[in-house]
């Protein structure tokens, strides 16, 4: 049994059956699912798993309750790779009062038609609190953290927070990663559009002495959380995380992939610290999108197509503006062999987003990179290093 501290357990699960996360997303390491058990005069479970592992996670439940019965389901994210297993519990433990709030259990219904809890439904509201006997729960709502009912729990015995989605990472928990890699690209992929409504959940939990964060998916949390909780806010404020640039690029026969690998050259030629490129593609777009947030300034070179931009790029543009993608330096590379017309399609789809800088210098290439386009390249890396 998986002990975090003397009272709370770990009885989750790890998938290595899964391709894509949430339809789109790659896990070449699989997924935890995560979930909880506070044992104390009333016990507590926190959330359920998957569908695909309902008998394991009952046999993970049963191995820490022994003989015992739980008292309380507190479920704090819908979403169902979560909440598929509520009504097996359910049917294990027909007595267990189900702790949600009024959009939790809307939701609830929607899942499960006809389901009716009776006396058994516990609605919580914002800064209610719950005794286990020496175990105290508060309820600390995080509404769009990335689903409307979400709350976190904050036991304040054992100073732990049960954070939901928050803090999650891909990768199952019997794989060794490194965290923040896989962790970005999850904030980013699923929760990025929401940094408001997690800046303002990290003002309630600064409030709160945390010495261990449990989140529903990846590793617990107990060593330098200011590290964590750094991240969280930098992600969430749409700060520039680490010092560098990207680019992204997509090119059909291999002349504008041509001026993005001179670029990258020239800048760190010119002593650029790091310069991350990649073919949209070819390439993971969920890395991509990370990419671009993860650095201060972009690069877009693509051609233009069908007088639009090419299909990856648009996807890869949308995937940025749709998670208020701001406070960043772009600059273009457009190629079109007789009317070049990406940096205007380009600077359209960024026209509702927030504090863009766009460079002084385009480099607009018509068919393959010439004398002209060279000079143009030498002077945007200028540019993008002052």
């Amino acid at each position: 049994m998986n002990k975090i501290t003397n009272d709370i357990y770990y009885i989750g699960v790890n998938d290595h059956q899964i391709d894509l996360f949430e339809g789109q997303y790659d896990v070449p390491n699989g997924m935890a699912y995560n979930s909880y058990v506070i044992l104390d005069e009333k016990i507590a479970v926190f959330d359920t798993v998957d569908q695909n592992f309902t008998e394991q996670w009952l046999g993970n439940l049963k191995e820490v309750l022994g003989d015992r019965k739980p008292d309380y389901l507190i479920v704090q994210h819908m979403e169902p790779d979560h909440s598929a297993n509520i009504l097996s519990f359910i049917k294990a433990y027909p007595d267990t009062k189900i702790v949600g709030n009024a959009k939790t259990f809307t939701m609830m219904s929607n899942f499960f038609e006809g389901l009716d809890l009776g006396s058994n439904k516990l609605e919580v509201k914002e800064g209610d609190k719950l005794s286990l006997g020496s175990h105290e729960l508060n309820f600390v709502f995080a509404p769009m953290v990335h689903w409307p009912e979400v709350m976190f729990t904050y036991d304040s015995t054992d100073k732990v927070l049960f954070s939901a989605d928050a803090f999650g990472k891909f990768g199952a928990l019997d794989v060794d990663e490194d965290w923040a890699c896989e962790a970005r690209r999850y904030y980013f992929g699923i929760v990025g559009k929401y940094g408001v409504q997690v800046q303002a959940v990290l003002k309630k939990a600064a409030a709160l002495d945390i010495q261990t964060i449990c989140p529903l998916h990846g590793p617990i949390l107990k060593e330098d959380l200011g590290y964590y909780l750094g991240l969280y806010n930098t992600w969430s404020s749409y700060g520039v995380e680490s010092e560098g640039l990207f680019i992204a690029y997509t090119s059909v026969y291999g002349n504008t992939k041509k001026a993005a690998e001179m670029l990258r050259d020239k800048l760190l030629e010119k002593g650029c610290p790091k310069v991350a490129i990649a073919d949209l593609a070819r390439e993971d777009m969920a890395e991509s999108v990370e990419d671009a947030f993860r650095y201060g300034k972009l690069v877009i070179a693509t051609t233009t197509y069908n007088a639009d931009i090419f299909p990856f790029m648009k996807h890869f543009i949308l995937d940025l503006t749709e998670r208020n993608y701001q406070n960043r330096t772009i600059g273009i590379i457009e190629n079109g062999s007789w009317a070049p017309t990406a940096a205007k399609v380009i600077k359209g789809m960024f026209e509702k987003s927030k504090n863009i800088t766009w460079t002084d210098t385009t480099v607009t290439i018509k068919s393959a990179v010439k004398s002209e386009n060279i000079a143009q390249i030498e002077a945007l890396a200028d540019e993008l290093m002052k």
